[in-house]
């Protein structure tokens, strides 16, 4: 992640952006309010400064300084996907208590997406927010420290982050996965994946450091698309992976629950027997990994309380109470039938 260098404590204002930029703070205004009644030249300009400076226009300007706004900031990448819907049950329960209002909005994956979507929370005042990892645009993580609010990056753990931190190692959990495969005396172990954000290219990372460690890995047996995840790609994936390694593969890991669903559905179609011919194992442990036959081996993460504990890190800044700075929530592989000899 890049780092931003820190600025001072003094909140940038209209006036410095048009010194920065060479021009009238009516200018700088009209660039802001009114662009279609200035040169593109000139919007570019003021543009350039307002990033470099990470200037933050406020739609509520004319309110009191001191005035609170009680809404808490919160960005994820989907709303559709059942990870965050959990995680977002958590923040709200939470933020709902202290008094807080959620201003909610969807990045769909995509870190210019997240900037234009943070500028627009700033924008109404919150007094916190809670954002998802660490990818954020450069301009993104400027603009976040010059709003001079506490803030939250949940979902991984970050080596620098902005200011709070709450979530786990994907690239341990990705490679205690392999391990527990290795353990489990599987040898030809294959991985597929979806829409590999961040977190999901460390899952792979981890798991393909354990792999080469063990002089197990094969770049042949990783397949994976840029497409949304679902549990119908996850069935194509595995069909593709298990004809282009001839059935020789004896395991396969999952980048999250949906393909690994529809991995074991299609392995079933094809009379690939789970788990004595073939192994599985997901991520995120959804209910429904629980219930399939044979149970889904995943890994389990804390999402409701992760929402929880970042909202939770923010009331208490809030409050002005001394806080820890970064929470590991940790793991756990639940090992159920998919992953086992027995």
């Amino acid at each position: 992640m890049k780092m931003v260098k820190k600025h001072s404590d003094k909140k940038i204002t209209l006036v410095d952006v048009a010194s920065a930029a060479g021009v009238s703070s009516i200018t700088v205004s009209r660039v802001i309010n009114q662009p279609g009644k200035v040169s593109e030249v000139l919007r570019q300009q003021v543009q350039d400064a307002i990033d470099s400076l990470g200037y933050i226009p406020n739609q509520h300007a004319s309110l009191l300084a001191s005035a609170k706004s009680k809404v808490i900031g919160v960005a994820i990448p989907s709303l559709s996907n059942i990870v965050f819907t959990d995680v977002l049950r958590g923040i709200y329960d939470v933020v709902g208590a202290a008094g807080y209002k959620v201003l909610l909005v969807d990045t769909n994956y995509s870190s210019m997406e997240e900037e234009k979507m943070i500028r627009t929370l700033l924008s109404q005042s919150p007094e916190a927010m809670i954002i998802t990892g660490g990818n954020q645009t450069r301009a993104c993580q400027n603009i976040l420290q010059q709003a001079h609010v506490p803030i939250v990056q949940m979902m991984e753990l970050l080596p620098q982050p902005l200011d709070m931190n709450i979530g786990f190692s994907h690239w341990q959990a990705g490679h205690d996965v392999a391990t527990h495969l290795l353990q489990e005396r599987y040898v030809r172990i294959g991985f597929i994946g979806a829409r590999m954000d961040p977190r999901a290219q460390q899952r792979l990372l981890g798991f393909k450091k354990a792999l080469e460690d063990a002089d197990k890995f094969f770049n042949n047996f990783i397949l994976t698309t840029d497409e949304p995840s679902s549990i119908g790609i996850g069935g194509e994936l595995f069909k593709n992976l298990m004809a282009s390694t001839k059935g020789t593969l004896d395991a396969i890991f999952c980048v999250n629950d949906d393909l690994a669903l529809g991995a074991l559905f299609e392995s079933q179609r094809m009379s690939i027997n789970v788990p004595s011919d073939l192994a599985l194992c997901g991520f995120n442990d959804i209910e429904a990994s629980q219930f399939v036959n044979p149970s889904l081996t995943s890994v389990y993460v804390g999402r409701y309380d992760m929402g929880v504990k970042a909202a939770e890190m923010v009331i208490a800044r809030l409050n002005g109470n001394v806080i820890e700075n970064v929470v590991d929530m940790g793991y756990e592989i639940k090992k159920r039938h998919s992953t086992s000899r027995s």
